[in-house]
């Protein structure tokens, strides 16, 4: 499976991993061969969080028991949580009932009242700890990135997870050249976007053209544009084992730079707008 470097971390992920957000609406048996399919094909990053609730953690520390060594696992706390002594607190409680020692990265999960430096010196203690390997952010837009990293420092903050899909390209704006002049991963979640997939109108058509003729489905070419810049990734949820083995192949999919023009207009970026877009 198509990898890449994941922010400064010196290691590749897979440009498609698996989310994991309302996984629980899903038969659980169902579910967990779900994921279990999904890291048999090399989707080894693996994202969850504490909002998602014990169900889906269970799920998910059940299915990466087995290789957890080969799983890079995410997961995020809630703003509410996130002072200095919360975020402690909640990690190991996270890692309880994930039933790990500890994470490959830890994120806020969005923006929240508590001072950011507080919640990053938690999360340094947790990385020096060794609880967790790396921590990054969800759902922050270019200035509160830039308030991370004065914070911060360097090669600190591994990730920006962000909704990211054909219909909601915004971030591209200013949160993708960022993260891009900075090292840091940009990881789109819902990426089949949350009302209906494949879009209706003219660019629901023009992307099932597409598919048409890479011998594709719509899924794979949407997922083939969103992870088209290097240091980009995309972590589609899915209770169904088929439509996990169809998003894995769009990590060999390539579209041609016609191709990328065509959906590009198809699906325009819109106006900038303050903060980013959140489900």
């Amino acid at each position: 499976m198509r990898s890449r470097p994941f922010g400064p971390l010196a290691i590749d992920l897979p440009v498609i991993g698996l989310g994991t957000w309302r996984l629980d609406e899903a038969d659980a048996d169902e579910a967990r061969r779900a994921l279990c399919t999904g890291l048999e094909l090399g989707m080894l990053h693996v994202d969850t969080a504490e909002y998602y609730g014990a169900a889906v953690e269970r799920i998910v520390g059940e299915a990466v028991a087995e290789q957890r060594e080969k799983v890079f696992l995410v997961s995020k706390i809630m703003p509410k949580d996130a002072t200095r002594r919360g975020t402690v607190r909640t990690c190991e409680k996270d890692l309880k009932r994930i039933g790990t020692d500890y994470l490959d990265s830890y994120l806020i999960h969005w923006p929240g009242s508590h001072p950011l430096e507080d919640s990053i010196a938690g999360l340094e203690e947790l990385r020096e700890a060794g609880k967790i390997r790396s921590w990054g952010v969800s759902n922050f837009d270019e200035e509160l990135l830039e308030e991370v990293l004065r914070i911060a420092g360097p090669n600190k903050l591994t990730c920006n997870q962000v909704l990211y899909h054909l219909e909601e390209r915004t971030i591209e704006h200013a949160v993708v050249p960022w993260c891009e002049k900075n090292g840091v991963a940009v990881v789109g979640y819902t990426p089949f976007g949350d009302s209906g997939f494949p879009p209706r109108g003219k660019g629901g058509q023009v992307l099932e053209k597409l598919a048409r003729n890479k011998g594709a489905t719509p899924r794979q070419v949407a997922l083939a544009f969103l992870t088209r810049r290097e240091g980009s990734f995309a972590i589609p949820k899915s209770g169904d084992a088929k439509h996990v083995r169809e998003n894995a192949g769009a990590a060999e999919l390539t579209l041609e730079p016609n191709e990328l023009t065509e959906l590009d207009q198809a699906f325009p970026v819109g106006p900038r707008r303050r903060g980013v877009a959140m489900l």
